[in-house]
């Protein structure tokens, strides 16, 4: 499996794993889960399907930055029929619907990665020392192909929003 590196508040370095996906590379079906204590899953490229996705990888929805992200996708494409967010971190599922319910997004498709990184291995984002996801953006179109990539290298910092808005709306 792939490693590189990550910061978190610009001095403690993480390794992070698996490989980053490529723009024009098929996407990985990869699941997760979305209720409480159930086993059923949740796979972001099947379960999605005909459908342009984005995938934000957020390492947990508690924290202002993860929490803005995971809020201005969502508001972005609340309504639209042809793009569908999922939202990916290591937080139990319990923790991402309390979040939808405070943030007012109860419709937010929310995946938990946490019972064991499949997500996040498949897409090049599992830290492994914290066991969390790489911040990152990833659009895929309705053919399941990877239009646009982001995996940010200091996971205090936001991604490019406007760089990643654009790239869903020329999909449109």
């Amino acid at each position: 499996m792939s490693e590189r590196k990550v910061t978190v508040g610009g001095k403690a370095t993480f390794t992070v794993l698996g490989q980053p996906v490529q723009v024009g590379q098929q996407a990985p079906a990869a699941s997760g889960r979305t209720k409480g204590f159930s086993t059923d899953s949740f796979d972001v490229i099947k379960d999605t399907q005909g459908k342009i996705r984005v995938l934000v990888f957020v390492p947990s929805l508690n924290t202002g930055i993860c929490s803005a992200q995971a809020r201005k996708f969502n508001e972005a494409f609340e309504g639209n029929d042809n793009v569908v967010v999922v939202t990916i971190s290591a937080d139990l599922p319990f923790v991402q619907e309390q979040w939808c319910g405070a943030e007012g997004l109860e419709d937010a498709v929310m995946v938990s990665d946490h019972y064991d990184m499949a997500i996040s291995n498949a897409y090049g984002t599992h830290i492994k020392e914290l066991r969390l996801s790489q911040r990152g953006v990833v659009v895929i179109d309705a053919d399941d192909t990877v239009r646009y990539t982001e995996y940010c290298p200091e996971v205090a910092m936001h991604p490019d929003y406007e760089a990643a808005l654009k790239a869903v709306n020329a999909l449109l």
